[in-house]
């Protein structure tokens, strides 16, 4: 049925009232997708891990630089609970920090904070992907262990302490960081 909207423009269109959406029930991530996701990075961190890094030869001996990112392996540092921010304890100083889930040996997030005391008690976008990892973790009875590791040689400037957790981002390719997003998906928005 066609309807005259305007004098000598016909509507193709029928006149509907917009009725009020519902809202679609989140997609969540089947058992099966799940694991295969994390088999995924699984496989690309032990690579990395096992990879040792090229080292180039020089014509005289240089100082090591301590902030080398590829001798910075997040799984041996000492992890605490992620509620760790509660605890009382010395932390306040600038730091590299890493989100892992020790059950399965994946790393999830690469962070930098200048203090890491607060970085954790206000809003942080990790906090709901790590909420809604361990959602779905438990709705299909899948062990996971997420916890916080830091590493306190990090540089005190701000922009080179960026850089460095820049390069572990992109060296390990943690699937929270929004700079592999595209490389993993955002299966935990």
């Amino acid at each position: 049925m066609m309807t005259l909207v305007e004098p000598n423009q016909l509507n193709l269109f029928p006149e509907v009232k917009p009725t009020p959406a519902r809202r679609a029930e989140g997609l969540v991530m089947s058992a099966d997708a799940l694991l295969k996701w994390k088999a995924q990075i699984l496989d690309y961190q032990q690579r990395v891990r096992e990879t040792k890094p090229v080292q180039q030869a020089t014509l005289f001996d240089l100082a090591p630089v301590h902030c080398d990112p590829e001798m910075i392996d997040p799984f041996t540092l000492h992890l605490q609970p992620m509620a760790f921010y509660r605890m009382p304890d010395d932390f306040g100083q600038a730091a590299l920090y890493f989100v892992i889930d020790s059950a399965a040996e994946l790393l999830l997030y690469v962070g930098e904070t200048c203090r890491s005391n607060k970085r954790w008690r206000g809003t942080h976008g990790c906090k709901d992907y790590i909420s809604s990892y361990r959602d779905l973790h438990y709705r299909y009875q899948i062990e996971t262990a997420v916890n916080i590791g830091f590493w306190w040689d990090a540089p005190v400037e701000r922009r080179t302490r960026q850089a460095l957790e820049l390069r572990l981002i992109q060296k390990w390719r943690s699937p929270f960081n929004k700079e592999n997003w595209e490389r993993w998906g955002q299966p935990f928005k």
